[in-house]
Order: C-alpha cells, then structure tokens, then sequence
C-alpha cells in the first residue's frame, strides 16, 4: 500500500514538473533580413503582461557580421526599444496596452544576401526570473516547480479572462452591426417603396395628361 502510495505520488510530481515545462517555453524565431526593406514580428498581448526578448545576428563570417537596428511599438504606436548598430541586443517592458506589439528588424548599411537574426520571445510566465524567485524565497525542487505550476495557472486565468472579454467586444460589435444593416435594409425597402409610388404617380399623370387613360 505504501508503495502504490509512493507511486502515485511521484506520477503527481512528474505530471506538475512536466506542465510546468510546458508552460515556460519561450517563442523562437528566425528572421531573414534583406539587404534593404524592414521586417517585423508581432503578437497579440494583452495588458499588464512582461515581455522579454533577445535578439542576435547569426553569420557564417565572423570576421564580419553586419549591424541591424531593431524598434518595438506599443497598439497605439508608442516606441518601447529602439536601437541602432548592433549585432545583439535584449528588450523587455511590461504591456500597458492590449493588442499587437510589434518589432521590427533592417539592416544597417550595405550588405550582399540576407542577414539573419535569431529571436527568443518571451511573455507572460515564460518570462519570469524562477532563479531569482527561488533565492530570494529560498525554495527548490518540488516546492519551486508547484510555484511555476501555480504562476502558469494564474497565467492561463488571466488569459481566459482577456478572451472572454474580448468575445464579449466582438459580440457587441456584431450586433451593433446587425443592428444597422437591419436599419439600412429598412430604410433601403422604404426608398424603394417611395420611389415606386412615385414612378406609377408620374406615370399615371404623363397618361392622364395624353388622355391616354
């Protein structure tokens, strides 16, 4: 009995370590810059949310590996980052806006080919120093992955709360529109009433007036 105890129990602890790991992976990307021109990533968040993000250029030659500047905007097109000349560099700022952010990558200069820049996107609970969290509350193992578990569960509220919300806008706004097509087709029936009537009344008077009737 106290095996299966002692089972059961580690089949818990190995399913909260693996959710919490599932939970703290961060969004790699890779971009290729062209020699001119500007590209841009971006993802939907919503407000009161930390976002962390490192950006490198990756190059075959070493001797040379050419400089990009990067820019972050805020939905509202408010600069968070922006930097010139680098090859590396990291950002983070915490969302006070909900919508898309965006950050954009060129190329400084001239350069033959396209240049390529590696980016590992964080947000959230991904973004989240455990380290310092477990020196400064002086916690480790299973206490520190129940912590992670804990935030990543906070993390998926939060953003059930963001979508129900954001269904309950796009529900309104579907039937604000409803509303108005309803209104516009009436209006729209009336018009053509109206100018029926007054179509059979000038007809009636170009015959009346022919004596054709």
């Amino acid at each position: 009995m106290a095996a299966r105890g002692k089972m059961v129990l580690g089949c818990i602890l190995g399913v909260l370590i693996c959710g919490s790991n599932l939970f703290t992976v961060s969004q790699g990307v890779w971009l290729n810059l062209p020699p001119t021109g500007t590209k841009c990533v971006s993802e939907e968040i919503h407000n009161n949310v930390v976002v962390l993000s490192d950006y490198v250029v990756v190059s075959d030659d070493h001797s040379h590996i050419p400089t990009i500047s990067v820019k972050v905007t805020s939905p509202y097109g408010n600069t968070l980052h922006q930097t010139e000349n680098v090859t590396h560099g990291q950002f983070a700022f915490t969302t006070h806006e909900a919508g898309n952010y965006l950050a954009c990558f060129w190329v400084d200069g001239h350069v033959q080919g396209d240049v390529s820049v590696n980016i590992d996107w964080k947000t959230g609970i991904a973004a989240k120093d455990w380290d310092s969290v477990a020196r400064k509350e002086k916690i480790e193992g299973v206490e520190l992955e129940l912590r992670k578990l804990e935030g990543a569960v906070e993390a998926i509220h939060e953003n059930l709360l963001y979508l129900k919300t954001r269904e309950a806008e796009m529900r309104s706004v579907s039937e604000t529109t409803n509303t108005r097509i309803a209104l516009f087709s009436v209006m729209s029936l009336g018009v053509c009433i109206a100018v029926s009537a007054l179509q059979v009344w000038h007809l009636k008077h170009y015959f009346q007036k022919k004596k054709l009737i």
